[in-house]
């Protein structure tokens, strides 16, 4: 029974990033997805059905008999998408990777503890499994099987990020600029100057909203991007071109523009110190660095460069990585006990008429087979017989639930 489950996967270790999108189901809004979601299921006559896309993954998890051999792979895959070519065709299995049995279900976990993925340790990928799941499900698509899988991937996930340290050591050089941001003596009514509106500092106004810093100026050449990162920590929005003229002081500045020369230098910095002294934070995230070296130079500043950052990010993913085995030996145990698990939920399903079936023997007795019996007795020893048959029914029904339990371990 466990062979029925199946994993088909794209991932950032076979398939160069911007190619996974050939694999994934292309639908223009949830409505369309589900659409599409359904008339796949229906094609390839599966039970159940689910589906996850990220930016490095595409993974259907599925319960069917069918063998997960070249010939289903690259059906199913021209399927999803009729536009790839022969020759993709032709090494699907070396793009795609094709599970069965606990195979699959070992994958699932990997892929729920983070073990498997692009940055190991992010707990992303267990919120975003867990929500491709709910989707599926209140679409109609999975059912019990893989219910029972999920609920058994997600308590395995919790465990492995409880039990060993595979999350901890930030690995991402954002949340360590914050984190050394944090480390300082800045509070967070400081007055700090966001510089770019790009990504990177997209995700620096997150970060800073998060740890409830409420005192920021944006800088950007488009005033639109400066808004819009703005309104994320609910602070202000000026065009680049008035950095110079900014006369409003600063405690720390964080800078990440797409300039390929300095941008803060010592005049600039000058300037926007507004007569004020004393060390001031500046935090520069972007390549090449946008502040000039007389700013370190001429002035008091704690400045954290993004090669530092880097440094420290490797060092933290090398400890990540060697949590990786504690995290196996963990997942293995977890593993062997899903099939008591599965075995058991057989037996449940199985003996799940069993009290239908006695309480309807106890009605046919009570109302055809002994009802003359019955409809002759007063109503003291009436009640008594219902009572005493009533309480046959609880045990007749527990007796066979408890050998079966016993049976399936």
């Amino acid at each position: 029974m466990l062979d029925r489950y199946k994993i088909l996967t794209v991932t950032h270790k076979r398939v160069n990033l911007k190619e996974i999108s050939q694999y994934a189901v292309h639908a223009s809004d949830n409505c369309s997805l589900e659409v599409r979601l359904e008339e796949l299921k229906q094609q390839f006559h599966f039970p159940e059905l689910m589906y996850l896309a990220t930016c490095n993954r595409i993974m259907y998890f599925f319960v069917t008999d069918r063998e997960l051999d070249n010939a289903f792979v690259a059906e199913f895959f021209q399927h999803i998408n009729p536009t790839l070519e022969d020759d993709q065709l032709e090494l699907i299995m070396d793009h795609a990777l094709a599970l069965s049995g606990l195979d699959a279900l070992n994958h699932l976990l990997d892929v729920a503890s983070s073990i498997d993925s692009l940055v190991i340790g992010e707990r992303q990928i267990l919120g975003q499994l867990r929500d491709a799941y709910h989707q599926c499900r209140d679409w109609g698509l999975t059912g019990d099987n893989i219910r029972l899988a999920m609920d058994h991937a997600v308590v395995s996930a919790k465990k492995v990020y409880s039990k060993t340290r595979i999350g901890e050591k930030p690995v991402s050089i954002v949340s360590l600029a914050i984190q050394r941001l944090l480390h300082t003596n800045l509070s967070k009514e400081s007055r700090l100057l966001l510089i770019g509106a790009g990504q990177t500092n997209q995700l620096v106004a997150k970060f800073l909203a998060k740890n409830e810093f409420t005192n920021v100026t944006v800088f950007n050449r488009s005033i639109n991007k400066a808004e819009n990162v703005a309104r994320t920590l609910s602070g202000n929005a000026l065009p680049l071109s008035e950095l110079d003229s900014y006369q409003e002081g600063f405690d720390g500045i964080i800078i990440c523009t797409g300039s390929t020369k300095p941008i803060l230098d010592a005049e600039l910095y000058q300037k926007l110190l507004a007569g004020e002294s004393g060390r001031k934070v500046v935090i520069d995230l972007a390549i090449p660095h946008n502040t000039h070296p007389n700013v370190m130079r001429d002035f008091d500043v704690q400045y954290i460069e993004i090669e530092g950052l880097r440094v420290m990010a490797k060092e933290n993913m090398a400890f990540r990585e060697r949590e990786v085995s504690r995290a196996r030996e963990l997942l293995t145990e977890l593993l062997a006990e899903f099939p008591v698990l599965f075995k058991q939920r057989q037996v449940e399903l199985a003996m799940r008429s069993v009290p239908t079936e006695i309480k309807a023997i106890k009605s046919h007795a009570m109302n055809e087979v002994f009802r003359k019996e019955v409809d002759s007795l007063d109503d003291g020893t009436r009640e008594l017989v219902e009572r005493m048959l009533s309480y046959m029914e609880k045990k007749c029904i527990g007796i066979p639930m408890k050998a079966a339990r016993q049976l399936s371990e």
